[in-house]
């Protein structure tokens, strides 16, 4: 396959320096866009969704630690062994991370926003609005052991 290159489109700045794993909502967190490449316009209209998607890079992981077969989520021997595209993991094949955050204002080149798993300086890779269209349909499910780990992820 040939290689795909990206260039971040801003970075985070957030009040959690390192990727630890819970507590997430308790930090500030915003996303300054590069000024060389955008203006303000490019989020005209943003702060009238109540949420959106942000596409990022978990740049602190070592590319020697990728995990792209299966391991226990968190190393957590409790729990099963599963593949690595059926966790959340960062230690993961391109080390991208998404989360869907709550849009709190927009100010000029910066969105800020609550509930963003990011820490201060990591690049971003794109911005989409959270439609209700696509969130999922029909029923949902997810084992035990996701249930366990999200308890305290972002309290």
């Amino acid at each position: 396959m040939t290689a795909v290159l990206l260039t971040p489109i801003g970075l985070v700045r957030s009040t959690r320096k390192e990727p630890t794993d819970d507590g997430w909502d308790a930090e500030l967190a915003s996303i300054a866009l590069d000024t060389s490449r955008f203006g303000p316009e490019a989020l005209i209209g943003l702060d009238s969704f109540s949420h959106v998607e942000v596409i990022f890079l978990f740049h602190l992981v070592d590319e020697a630690t990728v995990e792209t077969g299966a391991r226990h989520p968190r190393g957590n021997p409790d729990w099963p062994r599963v593949g690595i595209f059926a966790q959340r993991g960062k230690d993961r094949p391109n080390r991208l991370g998404s989360t869907v955050c709550r849009v709190l204002r927009v100010e000029g080149t910066v969105l800020h926003v609550a509930g963003l798993d990011a820490v201060d300086g990591t690049p971003v890779l794109d911005l989409k609005p959270w439609l209700d269209g696509f969130s999922p349909r029909g029923m949902r499910r997810q084992p035990g052991w996701a249930d366990q780990i999200m308890e305290g992820y972002w309290s």
